[in-house]
């Protein structure tokens, strides 16, 4: 019953405090004030104040609380040790290689997977190709820029 009163007073002083506002020509505040002052009371007449009211007092609405934080705390720390799990160490593996392989310039092969004996030939194929450096100056180092800026009319 109190926080019924409580909630009543609350609208009814931000209805007063949006009235105020609107009379100073700030209509659109004035509205905004009264939305959030007419929330109260639409609580309290739906019955949600009773109901919190209810669940606040009741020591195994708590308990309920409790297991439901035990069970959120357990499947964020699976989560947590799948995500880190030495199990599945060699499945994060194949698939980062498996996307670098994706990400393979058309031009690079690409390493053999079924090489046995652990032969160094195909570390030496993953290895990319230094380009030859050119000795005639920087002219060739802004070749790129400078296409771009004639595209563009620059």
């Amino acid at each position: 019953m109190l926080a019924e009163t409580i909630c009543s007073a609350v609208s009814a002083a931000g209805l007063g405090i949006a009235a105020i506002t609107a009379y100073r020509k700030r209509f659109l505040t004035a509205a905004r004030i009264a939305a959030y002052s007419l929330v109260p009371v639409g609580l309290v007449m739906t019955g949600v104040v009773e109901w919190l009211s209810g669940i606040v007092f009741k020591p195994t609405v708590w308990i309920g609380f409790g297991l439901l934080a035990a069970a959120w705390l357990l499947f964020l720390t699976t989560r947590a040790v799948e995500r880190r799990g030495g199990s599945s160490r060699r499945e994060r593996k194949a698939a980062r290689a498996a996307e670098r392989d994706a990400a393979v310039a058309p031009g690079v092969s690409s390493p053999s997977l079924t090489s046995g004996a652990g032969s160094s030939a195909p570390q030496a194929q993953n290895r990319p190709k230094k380009k030859p450096q050119q000795t005639g100056g920087s002219g060739d180092d802004f070749s790129d820029i400078e296409a771009i800026l004639k595209k563009h009319g620059i």
